[in-house]
């Protein structure tokens, strides 16, 4: 947000041999035979396979599609998870959690106009030759929202394994085994988002969840929600915190401590020595349980942040404010743009393998704000905030 992660929103990619699915059944991969004669068995995180003494593999040629490979279309099909393109792997799970995305992107965009009262979200459609597209919904010009983008985004193709490595969590080797300069074929679905609101004392929110697999069978869920004010009211950081602990309490009783100090280590702006904003939860690299326990959490994570944020919002969306305080959330935006164009993992792989730039570049505000050595007052709200972002606070 990362897509911000605004991921693999839409990457450059080869084309390669379709594989059948792997079947998925009652939590587990069963062995199922694949179009090169291979069999599998499922594995922590992995779908072992094993080459059949008779298989004839066959490799399509390549064909490079890049950033302007992106074909619109007037309606997005029913569906874009295929199950005869991609890697081999879990299609069942890759129908679900497009399904799950693509339910829960009608369901906040249906929330935030009604939150705004004016502002309607529109809707794009793309396509990609080899397989996927994407969704996107942004809203522009709101009475409460300067910009809301919520992304939809299904990815076949492969990717040069360094790229591989600035889309997950440093140090992950999803390439494993693979020749040096060897492409790495993966599919990748994910939904992403980040709003912007008018008012100074309103926050912005981003979110995104999304699940990936590499050839092999190699998969793992990943994501989070975390908020960005320009001031700390601490009741707002109660509520938005402690959805998530009673969240990930009920999946995990580790998960929120975890998640939450991955987010506070994650959102640095490293070349100030602080965080973006107040935290939340990030996740990355999760195959250490059943697909289906996975797939459980992020769909309630993803399925709370209405909850989480929509509240805040209608306490402050009608708050007075001043055109110094206005000023001060301007910055604050800077900073946002600082950290998605630097260090996001997601903004940053897109960007370096070919996405569609209107949906990586969704993420930033419209309007933001850089003055020379601007430093707050000692004792005010603004230095009580900088001093948050440099310390972070347990909020619950």
């Amino acid at each position: 947000m990362r897509l911000t992660f605004l991921l693999f929103l839409a990457v450059s990619a080869h084309s390669f041999v379709p594989q059948a699915r792997v079947a998925f059944r009652g939590g587990s991969l069963d062995a199922a035979p694949t179009k090169a004669g291979k069999s599998k068995k499922a594995t922590n995180g992995k779908v072992a396979t094993k080459e059949a003494p008779t298989a004839e593999k066959k490799e399509a040629p390549p064909v490079h599609l890049g950033w302007d490979s992106h074909k619109p279309v007037e309606e997005a099909p029913s569906t874009l998870v295929r199950p005869e393109d991609g890697p081999e792997g879990n299609y069942p799970m890759r129908a679900k959690f497009e399904k799950m995305c693509r339910d829960a992107q009608i369901a906040i965009t249906k929330a935030i106009e009604e939150i705004d009262g004016e502002g309607k979200f529109q809707e794009d459609c793309w396509t990609r030759a080899n397989g996927g597209g994407g969704m996107s919904r942004v809203l522009s010009g709101g009475k409460v929202f300067e910009k809301a983008g919520v992304n939809l985004s299904v990815v076949y193709g492969s990717m040069p394994q360094e790229a591989l490595q600035a889309a997950t969590e440093r140090g992950v080797d999803r390439a494993k085994g693979m020749k040096p300069g060897e492409r790495v074929p993966f599919f990748a679905c994910g939904l992403s988002s980040v709003m912007h609101p008018k008012n100074p004392f309103c926050p912005t929110m981003h979110f995104n969840y999304r699940y990936f697999e590499t050839d092999g069978g190699v998969w793992w869920f990943g994501g989070g929600t975390d908020i960005t004010p320009s001031y700390i009211d601490e009741e707002d950081m109660k509520h938005f915190h402690g959805t998530y602990k009673e969240v990930c309490d009920k999946h995990d009783p580790k998960y929120y401590q975890e998640f939450k100090e991955w987010a506070d280590r994650y959102f640095v702006i490293q070349h100030r020595n602080e965080t973006r904003g107040l935290g939340g939860i990030f996740f990355d690299d999760q195959n250490d349980r059943d697909p289906e326990a996975h797939f459980a959490f992020s769909e309630e994570a993803l399925n709370s942040v209405i909850k989480a944020y929509g509240p805040i919002i209608e306490k402050h969306k009608n708050d007075e404010f001043t055109q110094e305080q206005k000023e001060w959330q301007l910055m604050r935006r800077g900073r946002y743009v600082e950290f998605n164009l630097v260090y996001d993992r997601g903004t940053v792989f897109g960007l370096k393998t070919g996405g569609r730039i209107e949906s990586i570049l969704m993420s930033l505000p419209e309007t933001a704000r850089w003055e020379y050595n601007a430093q707050p007052r000692e004792g005010s709200p603004e230095a009580e905030f900088i001093d948050a972002c440099r310390h972070p606070r347990n909020w619950v």
